[in-house]
């Protein structure tokens, strides 16, 4: 022994037909993008931890509409005000047959802060202070003050090896360990066997799973970025299951016969966001001279670009109805976003009224970063928001890159405005909030995501406050006010939530959507 509320989807029967691909031996998914390493601490990108899920399990497990739920914890009780006990499932076992116990549990939330990369997973583990094993199925967390929502924090806190992750637990060592195989060790329903990176991710049935053996001996995750290369290889027959189906194919699948198009809400919402530094580097002058300051810093200018914004376009046109327009960094029902909040409404003459009384009567220039193969309609929404910023005077320059050029240039506050999708993936507004409203303090643990270097020194107090709050309402009613505070800086504009869209061949499989996107193997039959 070692010892160192939602909408709620549908389930979607898809029939079965003895000439698809799909069989009870192998399942082959298109997927648009990720893993970005088989290390699952290093990216805390959606894709990435997609594709970690097939092989490693989460303490705190996220259910369909992302509700908690038991995963190996079973249980969780705070115990003071600063400890959570967690009683850890007993009988599992990693994929070379050694024990899971308590020291691989505090070997991974101590692990993540040295491996994470640009996109951080520390985010996860911001609030432990120290873990205690008490016995081999039960530790001690140990916070920085009381956090009622570490449990919510832990659905992505996958568990590695202590063993097999030893000597790959650096920077330096720590792709190349679990790149090969060497530490990809697991818990989960898949086992490794082979990864090619922006190719294959090949996995081989764990026949002793705890939650069960799984439908498929063997799953292949195709990374295939292009939407149309994609669904042209699902219609081939050389995938099974395909996610991200763009809006235009969307539109042409529920007209073909031999392709089931599955559809549900999306926890993802696009978000403009502009930097408040004194200098920031890609805003001039209509003429391409310098400006005096920063446009974005003043909140007539912001109020103006949110103005010029017509979300119901975004939806209708742009995203061919796959989308709902947004107005907070939430969906509507999740636990700290307001019923308070307006729409707000698209007023072009009001944008101009306001840009020429903060004194930009011409405008001015700057450049826009994008996504453009990270979710659905991400480069289409960028440039949709160029031109209808560009109507009120914004000359609106849009870059919409490669998701792995543009996230470590955000890292590096590369951009002036730039937009990209958020999902909250606990279900509550410490997690969205927490890490892109709050200022970037290291010292409280907050901000890790604040790249525009945005502070509202009211909106830091409610959240350090929320976070210590164990009555369930008065943290609900403390992140609303937050949350409404955040959405009148307009320093983030949410612009819409995403609705997403999978295709697979007519009647093979059986699936329920996920909120968070998810596409997992493990909760994909055979139709019966």
């Amino acid at each position: 022994m070692k010892y160192r509320k939602f909408l709620i989807p549908l389930t979607v029967t898809l029939g079965l037909t003895a000439a698809g691909a799909a069989s009870a031996q192998t399942l082959t998914m298109g997927v648009r993008g990720g893993p970005e390493s088989m290390d699952p601490h290093f990216s805390a990108l959606g894709p990435h931890a997609e594709a970690a899920k097939h092989i490693f399990d989460t303490l705190v497990w996220s259910g369909t509409d992302l509700q908690i739920e038991p995963g190996l914890a079973e249980s969780w009780t705070p115990v003071d005000d600063d400890t959570w006990e967690f009683k850890l499932r007993q009988g599992v076992k990693f994929h070379d047959g050694s024990d899971f116990d308590a020291e691989d549990v505090k070997f991974s939330i101590e692990r993540i802060p040295v491996v994470t990369g640009p996109t951080t997973t520390a985010i996860y583990v911001r609030r432990v202070a120290g873990v205690d094993i008490i016995d081999p199925h039960t530790l001690h967390i140990h916070t920085d003050g009381q956090a009622a929502t570490l449990p919510n924090d832990f659905i992505r806190l996958f568990i590695v090896s202590s063993e097999a992750a030893a000597d790959y637990s650096t920077p330096e060592t720590a792709a190349a360990g679990f790149n090969s195989g060497a530490a990809t060790i697991g818990t989960g329903p898949y086992k490794y066997v082979s990864w090619e990176p922006k190719g294959d991710l090949v996995l081989e049935r764990n026949d002793d799973y705890w939650r069960g053996k799984g439908a498929w001996e063997t799953v292949i995750r195709k990374e295939i970025p292009n939407d149309s290369s994609r669904l042209a290889a699902l219609k081939a027959g050389q995938v099974d299951v395909i996610n991200y189906v763009s809006s235009v194919d969307y539109l042409a699948l529920e007209r073909d016969a031999s392709v089931d198009a599955i559809k549900g809400d999306s926890v993802y919402i696009m978000n403009l966001q502009l930097d408040q530094r004194q200098d920031t580097p890609l805003v001039r002058a209509i003429d391409g001279s310098d400006l005096a300051e920063n446009p974005f810093r003043d909140l007539k200018v912001r109020q103006a670009i949110d103005h010029a914004i017509d979300r119901q376009t975004m939806v209708d046109i742009v995203l061919e109805g796959l989308g709902k327009p947004a107005n907070q960094m939430m969906p509507p029902g999740f636990f700290g976003s307001s019923e308070s909040i307006p729409m707000p409404a698209h007023d072009p003459a009001k944008a101009k009224a306001l840009l020429a009384d903060a004194g930009y009567p011409d405008g001015f220039e700057v450049d826009l970063y994008c996504t453009a193969d990270r979710l659905p309609g991400d480069g289409a929404i960028c440039q949709g928001l160029g031109q209808m910023l560009t109507q009120v005077g914004i000359k609106t320059n849009v870059n919409a890159i490669s998701k792995t050029v543009y996230f470590p240039a955000q890292a590096r506050l590369e951009y002036s405005m730039f937009m990209n999708g958020w999902g909250t993936l606990t279900g509550e507004a410490s997690y969205t909030l927490g890490g892109l409203a709050h200022s970037n303090n290291p010292e409280v643990k907050l901000g890790a995501y604040n790249r525009i270097e945005y502070k509202n020194d009211d909106v830091d107090m409610l959240l350090q406050t929320g976070a210590t709050m164990m009555n369930a309402d008065e943290r609900r009613a403390t992140y609303e006010q937050a949350m409404e505070k955040v959405m009148a800086d307009k320093a983030y504009i949410s612009l819409v939530q995403l609705q997403t869209v999978w295709g697979a061949k007519a009647g093979m499989l059986q699936f329920a959507p996920r909120f968070d996107e998810d596409t997992l193997a493990f909760f994909i039959s055979p139709a019966s």
